[in-house]
């Protein structure tokens, strides 16, 4: 099916404002659209500094979209994040106060330094896009996005994310310092204030959640679907590995695939496109064996090994 044109101007916008906001960083930000219209979750692992809570406080101020920020410490507990019904003596019942996961974008700054139970409040957010407090079940704002971040130098009083979570984000992605040139340049446009606050919405999140449904029309031949099957079953294969990647990442990568191909300004999703994203979207879902480890291998090495034995479609039907 055709792309929409006006669904390719109002994510260039959308593009547009966060690269105004986050400079240098054009590929990250093209990931981070890529989740949000593939409908999954983005982790953003970098020390401090580096501009991941302006972008994600800059994506949802350029939809429109209701925003929420949860600072993770061990003393936060899952009702804060899920809320909690407390009793209302004049209606003589209990009355449900949302937490701030009800909203459009979530940021969950610092996930690892909440301890694992008040992480796991966050598993059924992620995959059934609701809340369960005291047996009923609340559906979140659609669309949701969960943008979590983590420091990955700083360990102490802080939790591993376990597996079963770490699954269900679709991308991961890392920011990365700024060249020189981009470093001066953003040194002067942050004198006056942060850009993020000066941006005007170009869209709105009823216009993105239609997004989200035409990107699922976007084509993928048998051949390439063979392809990128082939590539999540040799995680499993790899005598390096100790724990492949899911289904569930096989379903992520195929939306996240569809969704880099509109974003590339096409209907149908080609190999390279599968190649580009494999890093982001397998490599934190890979858990080494230990020897292999001990070895300095790496998800990203092992990824580029298999990237570099599974034979690529030769041709593509649209």
């Amino acid at each position: 099916m055709p792309l929409n044109p006006e669904s390719i101007a109002v994510i260039s916008a959308v593009r547009k404002n966060l690269e105004s906001c986050i400079l240098g960083k054009s590929f990250e930000i093209k990931l981070l659209l890529t989740a949000l219209l593939a409908g999954g979750h983005v982790l953003i692992e970098d020390v401090p500094g580096t501009g991941k809570t302006q972008l994600i406080k800059a994506l949802a101020r350029s939809m429109n979209g209701e925003y929420r920020r949860i600072q993770c410490n061990p003393d936060i507990l899952p009702s804060d994040i899920t809320g909690v019904s407390i009793y209302h003596p004049h209606e003589e019942k209990f009355v449900f106060r949302p937490g701030p996961v009800m909203t459009n974008i979530l940021l969950a700054d610092e996930i690892n330094r909440a301890t694992t139970k008040t992480q796991s409040a966050l598993l059924e957010v992620m995959e059934e896009r609701g809340v369960t407090v005291d047996g009923v079940t609340y559906p979140l704002p659609h669309p949701f996005m969960l943008c979590a971040t983590q420091n990955p130098i700083d360990f102490e009083g802080t939790y591993i994310l376990p597996e079963a979570q770490l699954d269900r984000f679709m991308i991961k992605i890392t920011m990365g310092y700024p060249d020189a040139d981009t470093e001066k340049i953003m040194m002067l446009s942050h004198q006056y204030g942060q850009p993020a606050d000066a941006l005007t919405p170009v869209t709105d999140m009823f216009r993105i959640a239609e997004i989200q449904q035409e990107i699922r029309k976007v084509h993928i031949s048998d051949a390439v679907t063979e392809y990128l099957l082939e590539i999540v079953r040799s995680t499993r294969e790899h005598e390096a590995v100790l724990l492949g990647a899911s289904p569930r990442a096989s379903l992520a990568f195929l939306g996240a695939v569809k969704a880099y191909a509109f974003l590339g300004g096409r209907d149908f999703v080609l190999p390279d496109d599968i190649k580009q994203l494999a890093p982001w979207v397998l490599g934190h879902r890979i858990l080494l064996r230990p020897e292999s480890r001990l070895d300095n291998s790496h998800s990203g090495a092992v990824l580029q090994s298999i990237l570099g034995q599974v034979q690529v479609p030769v041709s593509v039907e649209r």
